[in-house]
C-alpha cells in the first residue's frame, strides 16, 4: 500500500493551517520578542503601535485572563514575559491587525525599556552557578569505584555536540476561532493537540471541554512541535478570546528560527577503561545539557540521555550523570532521538579515543563489546530479543565489511590529496515514552451502513506515513479493502487526552488501539453472521470483504453484513484503548523496564575527504535495520533514508552559532545549512535485519521514526578516520558537527 497522502502532497492539494480559507472577520497576529537574552522589564509602551491604521489591539501579560503559564513538565515558562526576559526572542506582546504586514509594522513601534543583565550561555557555567532546572540524575551499574583497578588502559577526555534546527517545512502556525457557548476551536500545527488544549485552557481560564483542537496534518515536526506548538496556539486563542474574532498566527521563517528551541547542545566529560583483551570494563561520564531558559521537555530529554548512555554496548561498570542546565537561550526541546544521539555520540567518542590510543581500528573494540542476550542496561532492564550481534554480522556478510576496510586502506596508500575514512555504527534504541503514563493510545472507529469506515485516533500525521499504517491495520483486522477506510483529523473532541505523536510510539499505541476497536466491532459482526448462516461462530472469518465459514466463502458480503448488524441494532462503532503492558520505571531507584522493546541495527559509512579544501562527501552508507516484521517496507525505508539524512546533517554541516550576548547568528537558510541533494550518500543501501516480529509492535513491525537518525553518527567518525589518514599525528577531536572549517583546521593543525 502506498502512502495515502502522496497523491495530494504531489499535487499541492494537502491542506495545512496556512492553506485554510480565511473565515470572515479574521485578524492576523504577529509576536514581538525580546531583543535581549536576559533583563528586567521596566516598561512596555504600545501607544505608537496602536496608532497605525489597521491595528486592532496589542496584548501583553496583563491581558491574560487565566494563568500566564504554559510549562508542561515544570511550571516555569510564562506565555508572555511579564517582569523579566530570559532569552532573545522571548514573546512579550501580541499585535493584532487587519493584515500580517500591518501587524509586523506595528510591532516595530512598541517601545521596550529593559534593564540589561548578564546572560548565561555555557551549560558548565550554569552548573557551576547551580542554575539547574531539575536536580542532577545518575544511573549506575556495577561498582565503578573499584572497576578502574581492573583496567589495563584508562582514557579521559572531553567532547561536545551542538544543537540542531528542526527546520520543518511548515512553520509554527495556529488559527483560533471563537464558537458558540464561549467555546473555541483551534487549528494548530502541533504534534500534541492535548498539550495545546491544556495550554489554551490554562491561559484563558476555561475548562478543557470548552477548547477543541483539530489537526489534519502538519508539515513536519521532528519534535519541534511537541511542546512548542502550544505558545503560538495560546497567543492566537488569547486574542480570539479578547476580540471575539478569528485570529491567524503564522510565524515567518526568521521568527521561527529565532524564537523556538532546538535540539539540546551538550558538553561532556568521559572516562573509559579497558582490559588487555579490549573489553570495556568501566565507563563514566558527566553530561552538561544546555536546556535553555525554561524546562520545556528538557528533563525528559535528559532522562533519555541516561537511558542510552552506553549505546549498543554492554559495560559491566557504569556511572552516567546528567545535569539539566538553565541558560539564556530559547527553551531547547524535543528533537528526533530525544537525547539519545548525544549520549551515543559521546560513547562512540570515548571508544574511538581508546582505539586510537591502542593503535587499532575501532571495529576491533566495537564488535567484542556489543550487547548480548540478557545483558543488563544501566537502568536495570535486560536486553531481551537482542539483535545487536546479529545486525553486525549481517552487515559484515551483506556488505563485506572486511573488504571495504581493505579498499579504504589501499586508497589511502595510493592517494595524497584525498583520503577515505570508514566507520561502523551499531544501533540500540529503546521504544516507548519513558514517562509510563504517556504509553496509551485511543481510536474511534465508525462503520457506516454502506460499509465504509471512519477512523479517528490520537496520532498526528506529519509526513511519517502513520495514517497509512493505521489504515492498513484496520483493513487487515476487519478483512476489507483499504479503499473503504478514511482517516479523519486528530481532534480532541473525538479522542481525548491523546499522548504526543513522539517517541516513535504513535503507530504502536494508536494502531493497536485501532485494532482493539475493530476487533470489538468484528466480534459482534461475527455473531450476526453466525445467526444468519446458522453456523458456529468460531468457524467464521471475515476476509476479502466476505464472510467465510470453515474456510469456505459464503454469499454473505461485507455490505450486507453491516446492514444486517444495523437492522439488528448492534453497535458498529467502538472506542478502542491500548496501553503498553509490563513497562515501568522507578525514579527513586533509577531502575525499571521503561521500554516495550529495542530496535537494533548497523551502519557502515565511508567518506572521501578533499585534504586540500577540507570538504568531504559521504560516499556510501550501508545499513542493516531491525524492522521486526514490516508490513509496509516502502514507508519504513523512507523513514530510514530520511532519518539518515537528518543525522548526517547533525553530524556534519548543521551548526548553530550564537553571539556572546545570546543572539542567534545562524538565523536563516543562507547561514544555517541543511543537507541537500549533494550531501546525500552517493550510495545508500538498506537491508532489513533477518528477524521475526515483535508482539508489542504494530502487527509485529517495529517503530522506525527515530532510530535511523543515529546512523548519521557514523559520518563523524568516518571523517575523523580520514583526517587521521592524512595527518597521522592528529589527536582525535570530538566536537560535533564536523564542519568543513573544523576539518580544514584539523588537517593542518590550526
Amino acid at each position: 500500500m502506498k502512502n495515502i497522502d502522496s497523491y495530494a502532497h504531489a499535487r499541492g492539494e494537502s491542506v495545512y493551517v496556512c492553506d485554510m480559507p480565511l473565515i470572515n472577520g479574521t485578524l492576523h497576529a504577529s509576536v514581538l520578542g525580546s531583543p535581549l537574552a536576559k533583563g528586567n522589564i521596566k516598561s512596555i509602551d504600545t501607544s505608537e503601535a496602536l496608532k497605525i491604521p489597521g491595528v486592532i489591539a496589542v496584548f501583553t501579560a496583563k491581558d491574560i485572563p487565566g494563568e500566564n503559564q504554559i510549562g508542561s513538565i515544570i511550571q516555569d515558562e510564562p506565555l508572555l514575559a511579564e517582569h523579566e526576559v530570559d532569552y532573545v526572542g522571548m514573546p512579550i506582546a501580541v499585535v493584532v491587525a487587519e493584515s500580517e504586514p500591518i501587524a509586523k509594522k506595528a510591532k516595530k513601534l512598541i517601545k521596550l525599556e529593559i534593564e540589561k543583565l548578564t546572560p548565561i550561555t555555557d551549560p558548565r557555567v550554569a552548573k557551576k552557578e547551580n542554575s539547574l532546572i531539575v536536580p542532577s540524575r545518575t544511573f549506575k551499574l556495577g561498582d565503578i569505584e573499584t572497576a578502574w583497578n581492573q583496567c589495563s588502559f584508562v582514557y579521559e577526555g572531553r567532547a561536545e555536540m551542538g544543537g540542531q534546527e528542526h527546520l520543518y517545512l511548515e512553520t509554527q502556525s495556529a488559527y483560533a476561532v471563537p464558537a458558540e457557548g464561549g467555546t473555541f476551536k483551534i487549528y494548530s500545527s502541533t504534534q500534541a493537540n492535548w498539550y495545546v488544549q491544556k495550554g489554551v485552557s490554562k491561559v484563558l481560564g476555561l475548562p478543557l471541554h470548552k477548547i477543541e483542537v483539530d489537526v489534519v496534518r502538519i508539515g513536519g515536526g521532528f519534535g519541534g512541535k511537541e511542546d512548542q506548538g502550544t505558545p503560538w496556539a495560546s497567543m492566537a486563542a488569547l486574542a480570539a478570546y479578547k476580540l471575539n474574532r478569528p485570529i491567524r498566527l503564522i510565524l515567518r521563517r526568521e521568527d521561527d528560527m529565532k524564537m523556538t528551541g532546538k535540539r539540546h547542545p551538550y558538553q561532556f566529560d568521559y572516562k573509559i577503561g579497558l582490559d588487555k583483551n579490549k573489553k570495556i570494563i568501566a565507563y563514566q561520564c558527566e553530561c552538561f545539557q544546555d536546556a535553555g531558559a525554561s524546562a520545556d521537555v528538557s528533563p525528559a530529554v535528559m532522562e533519555r540521555t541516561l537511558f542510552h548512555g552506553c549505546g549498543s554496548y554492554f559495560v559491566p561498570n557504569v556511572k552516567i550523570t546528567t545535569h539539566c542546565c538553565r541558560t539564556n537561550f530559547p527553551p531547547h526541546t524535543a528533537f528526533r532521538g530525544f537525547g539519545a544521539p548525544q549520549a551515543m555520540f559521546l560513547f562512540e567518542s570515548a571508544l574511538n579515543r581508546a582505539a586510537n590510543e591502542l593503535g587499532v581500528h575501532p571495529t576491533e573494540i566495537q564488535k567484542i563489546n556489543l550487547l548480548k542476550e540478557g545483558n543488563e542496561f544501566p537502568y536495570g532492564q535486560k536486553a531481551l530479543k537482542c539483535n545487536a550481534e546479529k545486525a553486525w554480522q549481517q552487515a559484515d556478510e551483506s556488505f563485506n565489511l572486511k573488504k571495504q576496510i581493505v579498499e579504504v586502506t589501499k586508497f589511502n596508500k595510493e592517494n595524497n590529496d584525498y583520503k577515505k575514512g570508514i566507520s561502523v555504527y551499531p544501533l540500540c534504541f529503546g521504544i516507548s515514552f519513558t514517562k509510563t503514563s504517556l504509553n496509551q493510545g485511543r481510536s474511534l472507529v465508525h462503520i457506516y451502513t454502506d460499509g465504509s469506515v471512519s477512523v479517528s485516533t490520537g496520532v498526528i500525521e506529519m509526513g511519517q506515513g502513520v495514517n497509512t499504517k493505521i489504515v492498513e491495520a484496520a483493513a487487515k483486522t476487519l478483512g476489507i479493502n483499504v479503499s473503504r477506510i478514511n482517516i479523519t483529523s486528530t481532534n480532541t473532541t473525538r479522542v481525548a487526552n491523546a499522548s504526543p505523536t513522539a517517541a516513535s510510539s504513535g503507530a504502536d499505541l494508536n494502531g493497536k488501539a485501532t485494532i482493539n476497536a475493530c476487533n470489538e466491532i468484528k466480534e459482534k459482526l461475527i455473531e450476526i453472521a453466525s445467526t444468519i448462516l446458522k453456523c458456529d461462530k468460531s468457524k467464521i472469518e471475515i476476509r476479502d470483504e466476505s464472510v467465510w465459514n470453515e474456510n469456505t466463502k459464503t454469499d454473505l458480503a461485507w455490505k450486507e453484513l453491516i446492514m444486517a448488524a444495523y437492522e439488528a441494532r448492534v453497535p458498529i462503532s467502538a472506542h478502542g484503548h491500548y496501553s503498553t503492558p509490563k513497562i515501568h520505571f522507578d525514579k527513586s531507584s533509577e531502575h525499571g523496564s521503561p521500554f516495550a522493546y529495542h530496535v537494533y541495527g548497523t551502519a557502515i559509512t565511508t567518506v572521501k575527504l578533499d585534504c586540500i579544501r577540507g570538504i568531504y562527501d559521504v560516499e556510501s552508507v550501508h545499513i542493516i535495520h531491525d524492522l521486526g516484521s514490516t508490513f509496509n517496507y516502502d514507508i519504513d525505508k523512507g523513514q530510514i533514508e530520511g532519518g539518515l539524512a537528518q543525522g548526517i546533517g547533525l553530524m556534519s554541516i548543521e551548526e548553530l552559532t550564537f553571539n556572546p550576548d545570546g543572539s542567534l547568528l545562524s538565523n536563516s537558510l543562507s547561514n544555517y545549512k541543511v543537507p541537500d541533494i549533494y550531501a546525500i550518500p552517493k550510495e545508500c543501501k538498506v537491508e532489513p535485519l533477518r528477524s521475526g516480529p515483535d508482539n508489542l509492535a504494530l502487527l509485529g513491525s517495529k517503530a522506525v521514526g527515530e532510530p535511523p537518525l543515529m546512523y548519521g553518527i557514523g559520518t563523524y567518525f568516518a571523517v575523523q578516520m580520514a583526517i587521521k589518514a592524512y595527518r597521522p599525528s592528529y589527536e582525535l577531536s570530538f566536537s560535533a558537527p564536523a564542519t568543513y572549517q573544523k576539518v580544514l583546521r584539523a588537517l593542518y593543525n590550526r
